[in-house]
């Protein structure tokens, strides 16, 4: 008998993300899901699509009813709450049902930029310093110019724009009121990195694989901030997305690649990322390798920054599909044994929360 696969995912439908002219990022999760279903058929796997709509009890029932040995979790959280990406693991692993891609844990944690970036820090990892801020505390900004406004708890690039780097109060000011007004969460300030800017995926579980590392290159007019904006990434044709381009394998020594792959590793462990992620991070005037941030369940639809690398590596699509159900069907961890960071993260609890409790008033 063959076995049955599920591909879960959001179902298109009119989201806040329209108003704000961001609602193709929404509609990109459909190409992968056409993608992963012909991949999965060419394995010789019976397969099914399950769209969920809003709200989560809905889906849940939905959930509940299908019949599936194992789900292929495309699914990115419903528009205007973030959070419910984390749901779906959740409600598979108490129906006992394996799905490909990260634990509730680390998507909970990556979910939020500024909960992640405490842990990182306190790990010993290098990220920029930031602030959560508001239109009412603005005047509790320490940090130095430049400085990037971002959504605290969006992924996709969502929120960012021409707009994000500030250079003075009025444009932190006016950023800061915009990302307020438009995203859930709120806005997080962070120290801005001009330097050059990677990103490396990592496939496995307690073993794990580097797919060959790509480096961002911009060639913008000074203008513009050398950042990964939505028009970067989903409006072809604009000058952000005609300057943006992707260098897989990245340019680099190999001390440097060592570097950059041996730091996404320890951040993908630190996380407690299972099945695959991207690490995205950029170079410091010292040259050392900050992270920006980790992408739990990457976007994976041809094209791709996951996919480039996995071609680079000689992977073909099919093959990085097959690699990422044989991870969900056999090779992950045991949720209830610690990661090797484990320790670490419990003996460093209470400094974590109290980090935290004091980012949140800010």
């Amino acid at each position: 008998m063959r076995t049955r696969i599920a591909i879960v995912y959001n179902a298109s439908y009119h989201s806040r993300y329209d108003a704000v002219s961001e609602g193709k990022a929404v509609l990109g999760v459909l190409e992968a899901v056409e993608a992963v279903h012909r991949a999965l058929l060419e394995l010789d796997f019976d397969v099914t699509r399950v769209p969920l709509v809003p709200p989560v009890e809905l889906a849940e029932r939905k959930l509940r009813k299908i019949k599936t040995d194992l789900v292929f979790n495309l699914f990115e959280g419903f528009c205007g709450c973030p959070e419910t990406e984390a749901v779906l693991p959740k409600i598979l692993s108490d129906m006992e049902i394996p799905s490909t891609g990260c634990p509730t844990s680390a998507l909970n944690l990556c979910l939020d930029k500024a909960k992640m970036k405490v842990i990182l820090k306190v790990a010993g990892i290098k990220t920029p310093d930031f602030q959560l801020l508001n239109p009412e505390t603005l005047n509790w900004f320490r940090l130095g110019y430049p400085c990037i406004v971002k959504p605290r708890c969006e992924d996709a690039s969502h929120g960012l724009s021409l707009g994000s780097v500030v250079n003075d109060f009025t444009s932190l000011e006016r950023q800061i009121g915009l990302v307020s007004n438009r995203y859930s969460g709120g806005a997080m300030v962070e120290e801005f990195i001009d330097g050059r800017e990677f990103n490396a995926t990592i496939l496995g579980d307690s073993e794990h694989s580097v797919l060959p590392v790509s480096e961002i290159v911009y060639s913008l007019p000074s203008t513009m901030p050398r950042i990964l904006t939505f028009a970067a990434k989903w409006e072809p044709g604009s000058p952000y997305f005609e300057g943006t381009k992707a260098v897989c394998p990245a340019e680099v020594a190999a001390e440097e690649r060592e570097r950059i792959a041996g730091t996404a590793v320890t951040a993908f462990r630190i996380i407690g990322g299972q099945g695959y992620a991207r690490v995205d991070m950029r170079m410091d005037r010292e040259g050392q390798v900050n992270v920006i941030e980790v992408n739990p369940n990457p976007d994976i639809s041809p094209g791709s920054g996951a996919v480039r690398q996995a071609e680079a590596a000689g992977m073909t699509y099919t093959q990085l599909i097959e690699q990422i159900v044989q991870l969900a069907l056999y090779g992950k961890d045991n949720e209830n044994q610690y990661s090797p960071y484990e320790a670490q993260r419990q003996t460093q609890h209470n400094e974590n929360t109290a980090q935290y409790t004091r980012i949140q008033t800010l």
